[in-house]
């Protein structure tokens, strides 16, 4: 098989027929096609900002709910975990109960106040709550974040397309995500919510097929099971308490519990599609629905890893050379059953890319928002035409999708590609989760808290990341993966490898003369975010004059904390809001 930069080779290519090729050619035209509709045949065109980016708050549950599932699935997540089981066993799969606990957090305790606020950009909260600096803080952090997070979203599926295919990942990135590009620009929030529908019912099509077909392939759940624990892959209740042990329940439930919190609930890409929902009740609906979603897509990627791993686990094809990178494993299992079933590699492929375009759009139309919201409104002198604003958006969609295209040929020198992601998107996780935690939760936090706090957390953050990442690219820091095997391999199998220089992969250790915070699990990194966050606000607020919480406006602050304060008459911050709400709308009427 080629490397994942390799050319097409005609090994490669047998695996993606006529009918494949029209099955992943099928999805980009579809797609592109809804963007098309809803810029120039819809009812509504999107050359207002109000349509472009909420949609006009008149997209019902189901299609929100499908683009929340497709927002937080990726291709990361369909090839990354399946990877994870076969390296390193089954443990990632506790992750599941934080992820539904932070959907009932999420309903519960930030969406009210978001809703209530009526605000386009979540981090228009950042500048009631405090003041225009700490919004412009939060809102710079968000894109940083989505700038680190798209090119790994767009990369995973590249790297899938040529496992089955051969082509090169440089020839096929472009392509694909100008189609992305090309609706999310022209079709605003409506295309890509719609384009995410589409793209979430291929995504479960294509998991489905895979994971059923692959357990009929090796005769049933029970030999699944009886496989993987023989091959040490089972394992649930690691109850480790040392932080820097990789995944154990603790990182995986109160780790990641804060670590999926700031990907949902103060999110932008996720907090503007709950926003445009006709009501909060409506958006918390989604929400439940999105749970469900993500509990489900999660098992089965799971449980998928552990079926691939079971189909291996005598003749590892990763030992055999056959695949460059873990990464790689579901891809190149798709192509050893795609024989039986024609057309099952473009399913496969379009599955995986469509959680990436959906990822990708999502991303595009969240980053404009937040650019437009935070950047440019408050800039002008004079408020723009709705034609000037749209034409300014839509080209901040196009630069942004372009830079990030171009950042995709980074991502391949990274190593794991989930524990680089969460790595890299807990140096501003924890510093956004904190910022929006202390107005929400903390009244006695100021904006000079609020400032010191977010800036804090992000250096001391960013120094752990890049610091651990340094150390892994050194080989200072190894993580323990479990053993693989070619016992089962034929002597043609074999043929032509030189089994001593082979890598089989056993417990290692970590040098331990490594700074002990470069060797504490990924997983924490948002926690330890936002307890600097929260730590240094509070000082710095205490010291320079805590608000009182009597004369915080109630619906600045959460649900959770409004019933145990006393608020005085209206204070000068809600007056300032209503005084806001009212011009707004003798604008629009204008």
């Amino acid at each position: 098989m080629p490397s994942p930069t390799g050319a097409l080779s005609s090994s490669a290519s047998q695996y993606f027929s006529i009918i494949d090729y029209a099955v992943f050619g099928g999805m980009l035209m579809f797609s592109a096609a809804i963007g098309v509709y809803f810029a120039f045949f819809a009812k509504q065109k999107q050359n207002t900002t109000n349509e472009y980016l909420m949609g006009s708050k008149s997209l019902g549950i189901f299609p929100i709910s499908m683009s929340l599932i497709a927002s937080y699935i990726s291709g990361i997540s369909l090839l990354g975990i399946p990877a994870e089981m076969y390296s390193f066993g089954s443990q990632y799969w506790v992750v599941i109960i934080s992820e539904a606990l932070v959907s009932l957090t999420m309903a519960v305790a930030f969406i009210p106040v978001f809703y209530d606020l009526n605000i386009t950009s979540s981090y228009e909260y950042l500048r009631l709550r405090f003041n225009q600096p700490v919004r412009l803080m939060g809102s710079i952090i968000f894109m940083i974040k989505m700038m680190l997070y798209i090119p790994n979203v767009i990369y995973m599926p590249a790297l899938a397309f040529n496992q089955v295919t051969g082509i090169n990942i440089h020839y096929i990135t472009p392509v694909v995500c100008l189609v992305c590009i090309f609706y999310t620009t022209l079709g605003g929030l409506k295309a890509v919510v719609w384009t995410d529908t589409l793209q979430t019912v291929l995504m479960f099509l294509g998991v489905i097929v895979v994971m059923v077909l692959g357990t009929i392939q090796v005769d049933g759940v029970g030999v699944v099971i009886e496989r993987t624990t023989k091959g040490d892959r089972l394992e649930f209740f690691n109850f480790d308490p040392d932080p820097t042990a990789r995944h154990t329940v603790w990182t995986l439930t109160f780790g990641n519990y804060f670590n999926w919190l700031a990907a949902c609930a103060v999110n932008q890409a996720m907090v503007q599609r709950c926003l445009a929902m006709p009501s909060v009740k409506q958006a918390n609906k989604a929400i439940l629905i999105l749970t469900f979603g993500i509990l489900s897509i999660v098992s089965m990627c799971c449980y998928t890893g552990l079926v691939v791993f079971a189909a291996f686990h005598d003749c590892d094809p990763i030992t055999r050379k056959l695949v460059g990178k873990s990464d790689q494993i579901l891809p190149y299992y798709v192509t050893q059953i795609s024989k039986y079933v024609p057309g099952l590699p473009g399913l496969f492929v379009a599955g995986v890319f469509s959680a990436a375009l959906s990822s990708m759009s999502t991303g595009l139309n969240s980053i404009t928002a937040v650019f437009y919201e935070d950047f440019v409104k408050p800039s002008v002198k004079k408020p723009w035409s709705e034609a000037k604003a749209s034409f300014v958006m839509k080209v901040v969609v196009v630069i942004v999708g372009s830079v990030c295209v171009g950042n995709v040929f980074l991502v391949e020198k990274l190593g794991a590609i989930i524990q680089v992601v969460k790595s890299l998107s807990g140096i501003t996780a924890g510093a956004l989760l904190g910022t929006f935690s202390m107005g929400l939760f903390f009244p006695w936090i100021n904006s000079a808290g609020a400032l010191a706090g977010g800036i804090s957390s992000i250096l001391l953050v960013s120094w752990i990341s890049f610091g651990t990442q340094l150390n892994i690219a050194a080989g200072r820091i190894t993580f323990p993966k479990k053993p693989l095997s070619v016992e089962g391999c034929s002597a043609a199998e074999l043929a032509g490898l030189n089994l001593n220089q082979t890598i089989f992969y056993s417990a290692t250790q970590t040098d331990q003369e490594v700074f002990y915070l470069f060797r504490i699990s990924y997983l924490w990194y948002t926690v330890i975010g936002v307890s600097t966050a929260l730590s240094v606000a509070l000082v710095v607020s205490f010291a320079t004059g805590a608000n009182k919480p009597s004369d915080m406006d109630p619906r600045l602050l959460s649900p959770v904390i409004r019933r145990f304060i006393t608020f005085n008459s209206k204070s000068d911050n809600e007056q300032a809001i209503e005084l806001q709400k009212a011009q707004e709308k003798l604008l629009s009427k204008t």
